[in-house]
């Protein structure tokens, strides 16, 4: 019998599309067992013409995929809140319909799992009451998953904001790399925003999950996957089943950008690609910095450059392209650089340059999935953390996995400094310490194939065990039940 995976995905195009790579990824192996239905939320920072021109393209590629848009919610700015906390509120607002959606899908088909993001979690108690097997995909890696399970007791040790304990170091156990409190995710930094609450909810709630998805690999992260599956430290954090499945990384599509065809001209391992993410943004402060230091570096470039922020302080903006480029950079870099350096606008297709020949390194906001790109094309970092987990990656990469080189940010607010800038640059692509991460990144695009090459690969394998408890699950009948799945092992 046919069962249907439910994938829950919150707004946003990084997350939407993560779950359809995990969707794709379940056809792709047993397209006769499952069909896939992806409840998608609608609010008006959610649904941009870019996520529903992207969400049409999968619909007609992929017919075994269907999307179930649920009702279009309004969040009320007022009183003002923080771009997450109004994004928590509109999956909260959205949870009640998913829950009757997922109860109207499962008196159609029997509903083998039903697969949440993080942010998504206030749907994971009413799905258990269905009997449906619940589980997380964590998008990030095995190492920030395991710090996030310990958000909730790290939280009651403090009364103040993080964003107030500038000195406080917090160490996690399991030898998880140490992080400033300054530099835990943006919502957890002020205990008066109202996303502080719902980060810690989300994180006390995960042990509940039937398991968790992770986006990653063994050989990526063998020292976090360990921890996580060892007995004794899962017990005492209360860790469900684990099953890293990554490396798993969208194609890039067919797109053919220009900075394809400059690269095609430049020498093997020469280039340093330079990007920081859909919505990672510098001030024009901080881009003429950044200018300076690539041009007293003389290496070769690729910089991709998104419109500065309104606020000097943020390091986000929004996803328009329409600003002036040649007014963002000093006066006359653009002409001095053109022969070993090129700068494009908000957007490249990133895989397909960090797959290029030409490309030897790569300077980035440490987010996972560009992590992950870099890992399967055999790129090393240099890592620049802005938001979110940033930080956390960073220190993970650096001091826990030793595949990137870090960037020193001012305590103040992370501004770096041009000779920073051209100091890193030359270490990634001159030194003895760049060579070491480029051998190490060739050994690691190695194992990230391998994890999937055949039947002893470490993510088929567990990949494998996850579907057989979804089969399992089918054979039931009408209702799931743990206590029967546990009889049955």
């Amino acid at each position: 019998m046919q069962g249907t995976i439910v994938l829950y995905p919150s707004p946003g195009m990084g997350h939407i599309v993560s779950m359809v790579e995990l969707g794709k990824l379940i056809l792709h192996h047993y397209n006769n067992h499952f069909s896939i239905t992806i409840l998608l939320i609608n609010g008006e920072f959610s649904s941009s013409p870019t996520i529903i021109s992207y969400v049409d393209t999968i619909s007609k590629t992929y017919p075994s995929i269907s999307f179930h848009p649920l009702t279009p919610h309004s969040i009320d700015i007022f009183p003002p809140r923080s771009y997450l906390a109004m994004a928590f509120e509109l999956i909260r607002v959205s949870t009640l319909e998913a829950i009757q959606s997922l109860a109207e899908i499962s008196k159609r088909s029997k509903v083998s799992a039903f697969i949440i993001d993080y942010f998504c979690t206030y749907a994971l108690s009413e799905a258990k009451d269905l009997n449906i097997p619940t589980y997380y995909f964590s998008t990030s890696g095995a190492g920030v998953l395991a710090t996030f399970l310990n958000f909730p007791k790290i939280c009651k040790q403090h009364t103040k904001s993080f964003k107030d304990l500038p000195d406080t170091v917090f160490h996690f156990p399991g030898g998880l790399p140490d992080l400033r409190a300054i530099n835990m995710p943006d919502p957890l930094l002020d205990r008066d925003d109202p996303a502080y609450l719902e980060m810690v909810y989300f994180s006390s709630h995960m042990p509940k999950a039937d398991g968790i998805i992770v986006n990653t690999f063994d050989d990526l992260e063998p020292k976090a996957v360990r921890l996580l599956t060892d007995e004794e430290w899962a017990r005492d954090v209360k860790v469900p089943p684990i099953y890293p499945i990554g490396p798993l990384i969208a194609d890039g599509g067919d797109f053919h950008h220009e900075c394809l065809s400059w690269l095609d001209r430049q020498p093997s391992k020469s280039v340093v690609f330079m990007c920081f993410g859909s919505r990672g943004s510098f001030s024009k402060k901080q881009v003429k910095e950044i200018a300076k230091g690539l041009e007293m570096s003389g290496q070769r470039f690729l910089w991709v450059v998104k419109k500065p922020p309104l606020d000097e302080v943020s390091k986000q903006t929004d996803h328009t392209n329409e600003f002036d480029l040649e007014e963002t950079m000093p006066q006359g870099f653009l002409e001095r650089i053109q022969d070993r350096g090129k700068v494009v606008k908000s957007w490249v297709p990133q895989m397909k340059v960090l797959s290029h020949e030409s490309v030897g390194g790569f300077m980035t906001h440490c987010g996972w999935n560009s992590v992950l790109e870099a890992v399967v094309a055999g790129v090393p970092l240099v890592a620049w953390p802005l938001y979110a987990e940033q930080h956390l990656n960073r220190n993970l990469l650096v001091e826990y996995m030793e595949m990137a080189i870090p960037v020193d940010q001012s305590d103040e607010d992370g501004f770096v400094s041009g000779d920073e800038v051209e100091k890193r640059v030359r270490e990634l692509m001159e030194s003895e310490k760049g060579r070491q991460l480029k051998e190490k990144s060739r050994k690691l695009k190695e194992s990230a194939f391998a994890a999937w090459g055949d039947e002893s690969g470490s993510s088929l394998r567990a990949f494998d065990v996850l579907v057989k408890k979804w089969q399992a699950a089918n054979s039931v009948g009408v209702a799931y039940s743990p206590d029967k799945e546990k009889q049955s092992n």
